[in-house]
């Protein structure tokens, strides 16, 4: 019943976050290369009419990059979106939107203007009615085509840069899994050759980022789907774990019976069809994933390759992880060393830092561990699992960030592997969004996580502790120093006393006081007795 409520609105609500916006995939807007849609409000581009916003040229990145991509005009995502549009909307203010027609993160009301702080919560945490609205969103998601947004079937010369367009319907959950793919897929170099070393949003500096605002967008598509303006995602807390917690049909699904690589029949996602999860498929054909279904969603938890992935990640890996200074290192790549993102990523040993092939960890522990659709990059984001995971390791990221408060000039600004340096575009999303826009506190971006204000530590241990305890290990220096300081002061004062006597004393009587005082005029009658 729930659902069907939900269902209904669908029809009076647009949703305003995502990839090629429905609006801007005609052969005009591409051949144009212009993509500046009308705002409902004022019927004007950008709602420019009404201050929203304006049509600009995009401005990309010049700052070099690293050399783990070797070719130049291969693939659409380079120097994103300009195979595409080089023309979008401009968003002034607190507006944001494709065509300005929304608010940025952590701002709401008809202006933008009112502040808001949502709290994503421990899924554990939800009473029933709470959770099991939050299946019912994740299932009216997966079964509502998205009112704004088409995914491309082509790559932009399969489509004559425009002439031809190919492009196809999607509901609002496969758009998101679909972006998912298209950031993280092969390069496609014709005659069924591919270059497989690439990924816009894994193995480098953007994938915190690029997660945080994947996150963020999917968060913002439910609400208005729902006309649930206060939803948030939830997060799984894996840590010290011993099983996969929320496979359960009372959450996310627990295993079937007859075939322990699908989920139960009694599981909200049992009847899920998956979707952009054979890249072997489009590599052959040189072809991209263009929505249709391809089987049931997979999963079959901790029956994984335990070579790889002995165990789920622990408390003490986090804390380690939260250890390292340095949110970046050497090649900023998979085998960076002592690289906070690398070592949460899963691609460092959590015990000292240091990159290992051999090994998945962390962030990628998970994925291995769940043995299935969620466990291949392109399309793990099927699994609606994968929501909750990232959702925690995004909580992790956060804790970072409040630890050592890096300045934006942390996060690199050249030489990171192709669409990972802080000034490039977030690949596939329009409207667009540089990396280093989400190298911020949460809190900036609207939205907090229930644990970390548990134990969100109070002025003295944020700001004054950390002196004290600097003052207390220097302390043996400053009293030797002062101890230095009075036996000298002593010793200066004792020769200056000591010269000054001398000088009186050798003065010529021609220069002796005509007048002394009385103390003086008694000591020398004492003198002349003796």
């Amino acid at each position: 019943m729930l659902l069907a409520a939900l269902s209904c609105l669908l029809w009076s609500i647009r949703t305003s976050a995502g990839h090629f916006p429905r609006a801007c995939a005609s052969s005009k807007s591409l051949m144009e290369k212009e993509c500046c849609p009308p705002w409902a409000g004022d019927e004007s581009p950008c709602g420019r009419l009404s201050g929203r916003g304006s049509c600009q040229d995009v401005v990309l990145s010049t700052a070099p990059l690293g050399p783990q991509f070797p070719f130049t005009g291969v693939d659409d995502r380079e120097s994103w979106p300009s195979i595409f549009y080089n023309r979008t909307c401009q968003c002034f203010g607190n507006f944001m939107g494709f065509n300005c027609g929304s608010c940025k993160f952590g701002f709401r009301g008809p202006s933008c203007t009112e502040r808001r702080l949502l709290v994503r919560r421990n899924i554990f945490d939800l009473s029933v009615p709470e959770k099991n609205k939050f299946l019912a969103y994740l299932t009216l998601a997966k079964h509502t085509t998205s009112p704004d947004y088409v995914i491309p079937t082509g790559t932009s010369g399969q489509m004559n840069h425009g002439a031809t367009p190919l492009f196809n319907d999607v509901s609002v959950y496969d758009l998101f899994v679909w972006m998912h793919y298209y950031v993280s897929r092969d390069t496609l170099l014709g005659d069924s050759e591919v270059w497989r070393d690439i990924d816009f949003a894994h193995e480098a500096p953007g994938f915190l980022p690029w997660h945080r605002l994947f996150l963020l967008l999917w968060e913002q598509e439910i609400q208005k789907l729902t006309g649930d303006e206060n939803f948030t995602i939830p997060y799984w807390d894996w840590r010290d774990a011993e099983n996969c917690d929320v496979c359960t049909d009372e959450y996310m699904g627990g295993r079937n019976p007859a075939n322990p690589n699908l989920l139960s029949p009694a599981s909200f996602f049992s009847s899920w069809q998956i979707v952009c999860s054979r890249l072997e498929e489009y590599n052959s054909r040189q072809a991209l994933c263009n929505g249709t279904s391809e089987g049931p969603l997979l999963r079959n938890p901790g029956n994984h390759d335990k070579a790889r992935t002995p165990r789920l990640p622990s408390s003490a890996d986090v804390e380690f992880c939260l250890s390292l200074t340095q949110y970046e290192s050497g090649s900023m790549d998979k085998a960076a060393n002592f690289s906070f993102r690398n070592t949460l990523e899963g691609f460092a040993n959590p015990l000292t830092g240091i990159a290992d092939a051999s090994q998945s960890g962390m962030h990628n522990a998970l994925h291995i561990y769940m043995n299935g659709t969620m466990s291949q990059v392109p399309g793990s984001a099927n699994d609606p699992i994968f929501l909750l995971h990232h959702a925690f390791v995004d909580s992790i990221f956060e804790q970072w960030l409040r630890k050592y408060r890096p300045l934006q000039d942390v996060y690199p600004e050249a030489n990171a592997p192709i669409g990972h340096n802080r000034e490039s575009y977030m690949v596939p999303f329009i409207p667009l969004y540089r990396n280093g826009d989400f190298f911020i506190s949460s809190k900036d971006l609207g939205y907090d996580y229930s644990y970390l204000q548990e134990s969100e530590p109070d002025i003295f241990q944020d700001y004054i502790k950390p002196y004290l305890e600097q003052a207390r290990r220097i302390w043996p220096w400053l009293t030797g120093a002062a101890v230095v300081g009075s036996v000298l002061t002593a010793v200066l004062g004792g020769l200056t006393s000591l010269l000054c006597r001398r000088k009186r004393n050798q003065l010529p009587e021609e220069k002796q006081p005509l007048l002394m005082e009385k103390e003086d005029y008694h000591n020398l009658l004492y003198q002349s007795h003796l």
